[in-house]
């Protein structure tokens, strides 16, 4: 079974910085893409932050040039390096992976969430 666990949130003051972390375990054959959502409060989900394989990262209009995301694909982690944040990015931060792993006897490509952790950036 695979699963993602997050680190990294917190509190943290206007300007500060934060790094999230999130690795993902169990029988993990490929690793086709990871990346970061976030969800503030009343706010649908919405994309940070994601690397495909073989592509360029992807940003979030509002977070280019402060956020910068990255993997390792050994340890099946993937980062974002959050700087100057703002209380604009207050929120749930939730890792996503798209995955092929075996599963259920099986090889099944799946797209797996993380628990979400909070990121709170005081004005």
């Amino acid at each position: 079974q695979v699963q993602l666990v997050e680190s990294g949130g917190g509190l943290v003051q206007a300007g500060g910085s934060l790094r999230l972390s999130c690795t993902a375990s169990g029988r993990i054959l490929h690793n086709n893409a990871m990346g970061w959502y976030r969800q503030a409060p009343g706010k649908t989900r919405e994309l940070v932050a994601a690397i495909t394989t073989g592509s360029s990262p992807n940003y979030a209009d509002s977070v280019k040039g402060r956020f910068t995301i990255s993997r390792d694909d050994a340890k099946n982690t993937v980062y974002l390096q959050m700087n100057s944040l703002q209380f604009e990015d207050t929120a749930v931060y939730y890792c996503n992976a798209d995955l092929t792993a075996a599963v259920g006897g099986g090889i099944s490509r799946l797209v797996y969430w993380g628990q979400g952790t909070q990121v709170t950036v005081s004005s």
